[in-house]
């Protein structure tokens, strides 16, 4: 047994720091849904700011666009052109990918100051990125109603996923970089 915990120990490392990473920022996030005060900025902080950034972005394309809170449900409404067109809910705020990003990345640490600064530059792009997918999203099912559900449900989270994906790449050829230099 003590063998096979040698030969698959990289294995092991990868897995355990990624599960466990991945459960202490998802309980944390849980946490701070939680205790999200949804009657100051529902339908919590950062939903609400993506809502709002994307809002901006709308109106910089040249579109009037507005995002105000659902009398009835836990979202804020995207209106566009005086045209009701979706909901931000919770799930729109990318910070369920960035966990995954995050302990994706965790579990291929290498020196601290490098792995800071990869995750936090791969945040702010994904959030970026985020609310950039949002505002084209809505523009384009302002323009292109028949489309909405093949965009909502399959261009758009294709390019966040996608992006992540990505970002994990350049992070393990970085590091296979770094290990062949080494050498």
């Amino acid at each position: 047994m003590k063998a096979l915990f040698k030969k698959y120990k990289t294995v092991i490392r990868f897995v355990v720091l990624f599960l466990g990473t991945y459960l202490v920022l998802t309980m944390m996030y849980s946490f701070y849904l939680s205790v999200s005060n949804s009657s100051t900025y529902p339908p919590d902080f950062v939903t609400n700011l993506v809502a709002k950034q994307s809002s901006a972005l709308i109106k910089g394309f040249g579109y009037q666009a507005e995002v105000i809170p659902h009398e009835t449900e836990t979202s804020m409404k995207l209106i566009v052109n005086e045209i009701y067109l979706a909901e931000v809910v919770e799930g729109c705020n990318a910070i369920s990918i960035i966990i995954l990003f995050i302990a994706f990345i965790i579990s291929f640490a290498e020196k601290f100051k490098k792995t800071f600064l990869y995750i936090l530059t791969g945040i702010v792009l994904i959030y970026s990125v985020n609310v950039l997918r949002i505002s084209i999203l809505a523009i384009a099912i302002y323009e292109h109603p028949q489309y909405s559900e093949t965009l909502h449900g399959v261009v758009f989270p294709a390019i966040i996923y996608g992006m992540v994906f990505l970002l994990w790449m350049i992070w393990v050829r970085m590091l296979s970089k770094t290990e062949t230099e080494n050498e």
